[in-house]
């Protein structure tokens, strides 16, 4: 059968979750035929019980019609190794549906017509390339959150209408989060090497999904909520948030960056947002070693030297990096400019 649309279903030890959240994409109501692709990363907690339960009352080419629906479970043996970049690739490679759709199996999508709404707009909109909505933010109980510090992460989504691949990179705001995300399947065509999506980082996967997308067209908020953000962040948790807790993020968000830069340059040329971040990278870094000047810190420095700073903000001219570090503690205080 062809699918219209095929759901990304990303799962890694959700047992208390995840069967709402599977449930939540197979009682969407539309006139059209999709599939849920699973992606289980070798969960541990007895998830892939209740994903085989579910996926048994969906199987393959059973039902007439377009409300057809299918469950294709992929459970790798062996866990990714805590690069769940690399699940999320080779589940969205299984992919066989014209448009896709993404969800992790502790958020769930609140709205039964979710999908009919966001094809119906590409549909009649081939000038988009994706289009998003809101969401609401939830405890572990499901229960609204209502803490403002926390709200205010939501507000890295808050956006209406157009959002170009300039908006992304000046507005300081993404243009939907991960399970508001529809788009057309992008990885039929192979325009890019999409194999970035897991070598640039072993954990972020949304950041560089959206560049994808940007990168080939405009993406439409929705001004309504149809999904839920699952958000817990504790010690011991398997979420991203939790996980979070044990990482520099930081550190690793100049690196992501770099490595994008890098992948993006060979399709088209670098903007000035580049010089900008790759400036603000470096800054970081060199405080970071001014503060604790170890090792570690000087390769940290060093790695947002190379690239950044002698390619692409003084574009191959000669500088060293002792020299552009003295130089970028004077632009600071005023006394030069870069």
């Amino acid at each position: 059968m062809d699918y219209k649309v095929s759901v990304i279903f990303i799962t890694y030890n959700h047992r208390p979750y995840v069967e709402k959240a599977l449930r939540s994409v197979l009682e969407q109501e539309t006139d059209f035929p999709f599939e849920v692709v699973v992606g289980d990363d070798c969960s541990t907690d007895g998830a892939q019980e209740v994903l085989r339960a579910i996926a048994a009352e969906y199987p393959e080419h059973e039902a007439t019609g377009p409300q057809d629906r299918q469950v294709r479970l992929y459970i790798r043996k062996e866990n990714t190794g805590g690069r769940p970049t690399v699940n999320v690739y080779e589940t969205t490679k299984r992919c066989t549906g014209e448009y896709l759709a993404y969800l992790e199996g502790d958020d769930f999508w609140t709205d039964k017509h979710k999908l009919q709404k966001q094809i119906d707009h590409l549909e009649s909109h081939p000038e988009h390339i994706a289009v998003t909505h809101g969401c609401v933010m939830v405890d572990e109980k499901d229960e609204p959150i209502n803490d403002e510090e926390i709200k205010k992460i939501g507000s890295l989504y808050d956006w209406s209408g157009n959002f170009t691949y300039d908006d992304f990179c000046w507005s300081g705001k993404w243009p939907g989060h991960y399970a508001s995300v529809v788009s057309r399947n992008i990885y039929k065509n192979e325009k890019f090497d999409y194999t970035i999506l897991y070598r640039a980082s072993d954990f972020t996967d949304d950041a560089v999904i959206l560049l994808f997308l940007l990168m080939q067209g405009d993406i439409f908020r929705m001004d309504c909520d149809m999904s839920a953000w699952r958000y817990v962040r504790k010690t011991g948790g398997s979420n991203w948030n939790s996980l979070a807790m044990k990482r520099d993020i930081a550190t690793e968000d100049c690196y992501l960056s770099r490595t994008l830069m890098k992948w993006v340059e060979q399709y088209r040329p670098l903007g000035e947002y580049s010089k900008k971040r790759c400036l603000d990278d470096f800054g970081l870094a060199l405080k970071g070693f001014l503060r604790k000047p170890d090792r570690k810190s000087r390769q940290f420095l060093k790695d947002m030297y190379v690239y950044g700073i002698e390619h692409v903000v003084m574009k191959d001219e000669k500088t060293s990096l002792f020299g552009f570090s003295m130089k970028f503690l004077l632009s600071r205080i005023g006394l030069t400019k870069i």
